[in-house]
């Protein structure tokens, strides 16, 4: 028996848990997910970040709530995946959202820079499904891991963009989706990750500014950079009933460039 797309795409009765939930990529996917039906735990460092974040997805009607922590400090991580069993009961979906860039050329690049992105950027994923895969997703043979990698991850980048712990850092989660596929597909946890290319966030705010709206987009087949809503279609699949049979994939929402520049 076929289950009609409608059910298949809903999220009514599912809980997520979303890092770097309170502006930018991470808000219009948790938006997505509400908006399906799931109940939404917001995290990120900045208490006001989130207040706000959660009173915009509550004035839609969308059962939400947050906690503070930072995603770069191992103890914050267990304690949010554990708040989050509290207060949600069981975690049916993780977006792994929160990161960050530091913009210096490789030669001089410093050390502590390369730390800070690559902890917040990879080793909080790793640490994050570690500890929502033991507390509820393995228990009950059940789960859905969304990664936010880049396109920054599929390929090397131009002299004029000076991040190589970012696009190192996103080409790990890249395959660390894909390991982490192969190992928990008997649990019944699929993980997958969207790359998104450029869209308006504070951390391409200055990238944006510097090159231009019009100049970045002219690089894409679309002709345009992402909006608000670009994201939220693929989020819903990789989170539902409807994504149930796909794991390990990389899905590029990037109007095209990804395609025509050989990542």
């Amino acid at each position: 028996m076929s289950t009609p797309i409608q059910t298949l795409f809903d999220l009514s009765g599912k809980t997520a848990l979303v890092t770097g939930g309170s502006r930018g990529l991470g808000l219009q996917i948790a938006e997505a997910l509400g908006e399906a039906g799931a109940k939404i735990l917001l995290t990120s460092r900045k208490a006001g970040d989130l207040e706000e974040a959660a009173a915009h997805l509550q004035d839609k009607g969308i059962d939400t709530r947050w906690v503070a922590a930072d995603a770069s400090i191992p103890e914050e991580i267990q304690r949010v995946a554990t708040e989050a069993m509290h207060r949600l009961g069981q975690i049916d979906i993780l977006v792994n959202n929160a990161g960050a860039t530091w913009g210096a050329p490789a030669e001089d690049y410093p050390l502590e820079a390369w730390d800070k992105v690559m902890n917040l950027n990879i080793r909080s994923i790793f640490l994050m499904s570690q500890a929502v895969g033991k507390l509820s997703m393995i228990p009950r043979r059940a789960g859905r891991i969304i990664n936010v990698a880049s396109i920054a991850g599929l390929s090397g980048s131009s002299s004029a963009m000076k991040f190589i712990a970012y696009g190192t850092s996103k080409g790990a989660v890249v395959n660390f989706t894909r390991t982490l596929a192969g190992e928990w597909g008997p649990y019944g946890i699929t993980v997958n990750a969207l790359a998104p290319g450029m869209f308006p966030s504070k951390m391409t705010k200055g990238t944006l500014q510097a090159v231009g709206v019009d100049q970045i987009a002219s690089t894409a087949p679309l002709r345009r950079i992402g909006d608000d809503d670009d994201l939220k279609g693929a989020a819903v699949l990789f989170a539902s009933q409807a994504g149930k049979h796909i794991t390990g994939q990389i899905l590029a929402i990037d109007g095209g460039v990804s395609a025509v520049h050989g990542h």
